[in-house]
């Protein structure tokens, strides 16, 4: 019965491209060629070389058009970190760790404490005391920080919370009730209060600015703790968005009978792995179609189930992570690589292997229908259509991919491995216990919180001895991190999470470890390239902002992710300086758009 009704729901609450019209919302927000609707897409790890390669080869239609009245930016740079919480940031705030405050999924703060209880990924809890910076059992300040799926109920749900759900709606549901305080770092100056991951970023976003000019506001991710870009809210709500929807991607797959892919692929016939929804090429594609069919439905006046009405979303959109888990994916697992079992890339220039290139179709497809969808609505013209990707993914070239420690016996270790017991311990007891599970978050980067900051040049001696072993290509600490962020250390007046104190940013690490390039930090079977570093392939990523007024160009300046949001805010007739990180960090809106179509 179960089955039947999530059919149901999937063919008809999710589907809903043939809803009424709504009456045009928040016009007021629009005015000439100004748009009335931004619908703001991220293909995780879509390169710009990417694009230009599924242009050149007609394989990419739906994009391809969108560039023939749009500006493309082949020089776009991500966040640094390029980890998708920083990089996700960027696209909403316009800004950068250094004011946003995110450096990473997982990462620390010198100040906040534990949660209350362990967190889905096993990040220990512990205690909080009121008015006090949190104190570890060596002298050590701060906690982990992990705003991912471990913050959820149940992370092996779709919908993030225990099972069983209370309709076949429900199942499917994820979103921020998804959330659980208990598992939530807490803020000792806020009488030890969850962090809820909209009140851990320091600056206002995009959402909060529309939402504030009367405009309404959805967005759909990956986790609930995506919610963060509502921005600071001050509650355990992200007031700044009107309509939220996260089917959780690493809950385990499930059948969804109903649910049909842009690329005509039945979730309905997918056999699960018994693993998440990252380990299969059709199974991703399910979990961001339902994120799909949820743009759909706001594109015809309806919330992102379609079970209410609302108003067309002034500011909205998703992030696709299929591209992502193309470029990584290696299913079945084998030390070779081949067409059979591989996505990726074939060479240098980024010629996809053919499940890559499935990839990349099936989100060109999708992005088809919600073209469609607002063609159908007659909201084509008043909206700006902006594909970038929160961070991209090293190495493209196949034969530079050097995995450490790899399973293949080449004795390398990662940079943390040099720093924990046997060798002398600097960093914080929460990285050497045993009943942490998610240990220190590094990829094809490795960003380092010591326990002493004044033993930052052991630290440093350490690991340029142990160079070969890691892989080393360049170390940041010091005044060359300092370029980057704020300087690292404990605020010498602390008060509530969100805000910097002199004496030292509680988030900045102390060291940053950016390896050779091609080198991940891995012993996984399943896995053929990272995200999170510097290189080139990291932060490389597509820029596209079309809408039919456009003057279509191709522009070859640098350019940002982060100047995407003061663009959008300018796109709607809006104040870029009302965000916070455009006034402190003097982010411009994007070059050469040019509507005298």
């Amino acid at each position: 019965m179960k089955q039947r009704l999530l059919a149901v729901a999937l063919s008809i609450g999710l589907i809903g491209t043939t809803l009424p019209a709504p009456a045009r919302a928040n016009d007021e927000l629009g005015g000439g060629h100004k748009s009335k609707h931004v619908l703001l897409i991220s293909i995780d790890g879509m390169h710009a070389v990417d694009y230009e390669n599924c242009v050149a080869s007609n394989t990419c239609p739906t994009l391809a058009a969108l560039g023939k009245t749009g500006v493309n930016y082949t020089r776009t740079t991500t966040s640094r970190p390029s980890d998708s919480f920083p990089g996700l940031m960027a696209l909403v705030t316009g800004g950068s760790p250094r004011t946003v405050g995110a450096f990473y999924d997982v990462a620390y703060d010198r100040v906040l404490a534990p949660p209350k209880v362990a967190t889905g990924n096993q990040l220990p809890g512990g205690d909080c005391v009121v008015g006090q910076i949190h104190r570890n059992s060596d002298g050590s300040t701060g906690t982990e920080t992990e705003y991912e799926e471990g913050n959820e109920f149940d992370e092996t749900q779709l919908n993030g919370r225990p099972a069983p759900a209370k309709s076949a709606l429900d199942l499917i549901d994820g979103n921020v009730t998804s959330i659980n305080p208990d598992r939530l770092i807490r803020d000792p100056f806020n009488n030890c209060q969850p962090v809820y991951s909209w009140n851990f970023v320091r600056t206002n976003t995009i959402f909060g600015v529309i939402h504030a000019a009367g405009g309404y506001t959805a967005w759909s991710d990956k986790h609930a703790a995506y919610a963060s870009v509502s921005g600071p809210t001050g509650t355990n709500q992200p007031s700044n968005l009107d309509d939220y929807y996260s089917p959780e991607v690493n809950s385990l797959q499930i059948v969804l009978p109903g649910l049909t892919t842009a690329n005509g692929f039945d979730c309905g016939k997918l056999v699960p792995n018994g693993n998440d929804w990252t380990t299969d090429f059709d199974a991703i594609k399910c979990n961001d179609q339902l994120k799909v069919n949820g743009i759909l439905n706001q594109i015809h006046g309806r919330t992102h189930l379609g079970t209410s009405k609302a108003p067309v979303p002034v500011a909205f959109g998703m992030d696709f992570q299929a591209v992502s888990v193309g470029e990584k994916l290696i299913e079945p697992k084998s030390a070779v690589r081949t067409d059979a079992n591989a996505g990726g890339y074939e060479d240098a220039q980024g010629t996809p292997r053919p499940k890559m290139l499935g990839q990349i179709q099936y989100v060109d497809a999708a992005i088809g229908q919600m073209v469609a969808a607002l063609k159908a609505e007659g909201l084509f013209d008043s909206t700006t259509i902006i594909v970038t990707a929160k961070h991209g993914q090293s190495p493209i070239d196949p034969n530079r991919f050097f995995p450490i420690p790899g399973n293949s016996g080449n004795n390398g270790m990662p940079p943390s491995a040099v720093l924990l017991p046997p060798n002398p311990n600097l960093l914080p007891p929460v990285y050497s216990d045993p009943t942490n599970g998610l240990g220190i978050a590094e990829d094809d980067i490795s960003q380092i919180w010591l326990a002493d900051a004044s033993r930052t040049g052991d630290a440093v001696t350490a690991l340029e001895n142990a160079a070969t072993a890691i892989g080393l290509g360049q170390i940041y600490f010091g005044a060359s991190l300092n370029t980057l962020f704020n300087p690292p250390g404990v605020p010498n007046n602390p008060g509530p999470c969100c805000f910097l104190r002199p004496g030292g940013d509680p988030r900045t690490p102390d060291i940053v470890v950016i390896p050779n390039v091609g080198v991940v930090y891995t012993g996984s079977l399943a896995k053929q390239s990272e995200h999170g570093g510097y290189a080139w392939d990291d932060t490389n990523v597509m820029l596209l902002v079309s809408n039919p007024h456009i003057q279509a160009r191709t522009m070859h300046s640098f350019v940002e992710t982060a100047q995407v949001a003061p663009t959008i805010l300018k796109l709607l007739g809006l104040d870029p300086n009302a965000l916070d990180a455009v006034r402190a960090e003097g982010t411009p809106v994007l070059p050469g758009l040019d509507t005298d179509r």
